[in-house]
């Protein structure tokens, strides 16, 4: 896989379309605290979000140095696969609001810096895992037997695992430095109560989405590297993933219980990119990306629906 190095002013071009995005996004919801989002909302703005996607991916096919077409297939399938993960994780995002009792018309404004700490941590990770995997190309087939292990283990998940925030170790470091009170305030992440500055469960449920997210990108970003070594694609294709999932959440939360079985195509999904990791390392043969990207979107497409159609056969 060929790398290119670009230059400076592109990254700090991109970084800025990202600000703007973001702040686009938090604008599109209305005022903060006093809107609570519709599922048309959400389902427009998601819209609107994979059009960005797919126009900036036009973008790289245009003007990309180097195979653009080549470099445009590994964005959508690093894309996809980032898209895919991330409404697993949305799942989690929804039983933890449940769990801190967050009202739906503060939840975009947790999400909303979420998405922003994640964007952070995910540019952090993603230069990092380049620069190792640059000097030590062996451990990609690590990556590849963790993926596979890690999609083996979505198979064993069950639904009525319930997420405990209070075993979060970050939560618990939080607590004994810094006071926290169990009243929530509306959409305030902090209050002073009696002279003292207090954090409330609405910051408690950011600090615990920060943190899951952390995992979740262990998962996430080897499987975007399954198929591209270029830092640029792998990085753009898993922030425009990230930059939607606010309007996502809202979309997904509506129908929950219509993707139960989401979980088994995500889980194929990422054994199947550990296991071509692992050929590319053994055997050095690349699963070429036309055909990576129809395998990831098939599975994806053929779970969901295989979710609605037996969901609605058990409520009949």
């Amino acid at each position: 896989m060929e790398m290119i190095n670009l230059p400076i002013w592109t990254w700090i071009l991109f970084y800025i379309l990202v600000l703007i995005m973001l702040l686009i996004d938090l604008k599109s919801f209305g005022k903060k605290g006093q809107h609570e989002v519709s599922v048309s909302e959400a389902l427009k703005m998601t819209a609107v979000w994979i059009g960005v996607s797919l126009l900036f991916c036009g973008g790289i096919y245009l003007f990309y140095p180097g195979d653009a077409h080549e470099k445009a297939m590994e964005f959508l399938a690093g894309y996809l696969i980032e898209k895919s993960l991330s409404m697993d994780n949305l799942f989690v995002f929804l039983m933890l609001f449940s769990f801190f009792g967050v009202k739906n018309k503060y939840q975009h404004e947790v999400l909303f810096w979420g998405i922003f700490g994640a964007l952070v941590l995910r540019s952090i990770f993603i230069f990092a895992g380049t620069a190792i995997i640059s000097q030590f190309e062996w451990i990609l087939g690590v990556f590849g037997l963790f993926l596979i292990y890690t999609g083996f283990k979505m198979f064993k998940h069950h639904d009525d695992e319930q997420v405990d925030p209070s075993k979060n170790i970050f939560v618990k470091l939080f607590k004994k430095f810094f006071p926290v009170t169990d009243k929530m305030h509306e959409d305030k992440f902090f209050i002073i109560e009696n002279g003292k500055r207090l954090a409330t469960p609405l910051f408690i449920t950011l600090l615990v989405i920060e943190t899951t997210d952390v995992a979740f990108a262990v998962d996430s970003i080897p499987a975007v590297f399954s198929v591209s070594r270029d830092p640029f694609i792998v990085l753009t294709s898993n922030i425009f993933a990230i930059l939607g999932l606010r309007a996502l959440y809202f979309a997904l939360a509506a129908v929950a219980k219509y993707f139960t079985y989401l979980k088994y195509g995500l889980g194929i999904i990422l054994s199947f990119v550990g296991i071509k990791m692992l050929m590319e390392v053994i055997w050095h043969y690349k699963v070429p990306t036309p055909w990576s990207l129809a395998i990831i979107f098939g599975v994806l497409v053929l779970s969901m629906l295989l979710s609605v159609w037996i969901s609605k056969n058990k409520s009949k």
